[in-house]
């Protein structure tokens, strides 16, 4: 019975050993320095000493590119500005098209909630278990909980104008 209990725990320490790959050392032609553990990857490349300990250094910060001259918010200097006064009138149509969209919204909720409510009140003859009324209102309430997220979101919309 005794060797029965020692064996598991035998093949627990036997899994548990150490694993160790080789580290390859790679520089290329214009000198940079890779580390690799893919035997493929590193032809030409040297072993190291697998008695070193490993440590990670993070890379230097880039330096920005001599690209095109760039504002602080990221926006190339040559992008078309819009001065304030044109904004304020995109901003004041978009407004009004959103107003208006969000007055059609509740009229279309006002006109499903009343198609809800006729529906609440009509019974079929053929609706004697319940779960056939739930089946028959249940577009109806999608049609109202549509209309009513639709002018949540118009109305989020709205107060996020400047």
């Amino acid at each position: 019975m005794q060797p029965f209990r020692i064996l598991p725990l035998i093949l627990l320490l036997g899994a548990a050993l150490p694993v160790q790959a080789e580290v390859y050392k790679c520089t290329d032609a214009e000198g940079r320095i890779t580390y690799t553990n893919d035997r493929n990857a590193a032809r030409g490349c040297k072993a190291l000493d697998t008695d070193q300990t490993i440590s990670t250094v993070p890379a230097p910060a880039r330096r920005p590119s001599a690209g095109p001259a760039t504002s602080p918010a990221g926006t190339p200097s040559s992008f078309p500005r819009v001065s304030p006064d044109d904004q304020r009138a995109r901003d004041d149509s978009r407004r009004q098209v959103l107003e208006a969209e969000l007055a059609t919204e509740e009229s279309a909720l006002t006109a499903a909630e009343q198609a809800l409510a006729e529906q609440e009140s009509v019974r079929m003859g053929d609706e004697r278990n319940y779960q056939k009324v739930l089946d028959r209102l249940q577009p109806f309430k999608d049609k109202v909980e549509l209309h009513k997220r639709n002018i949540e979101a118009l109305r989020r919309e709205i107060s996020g104008l400047r």
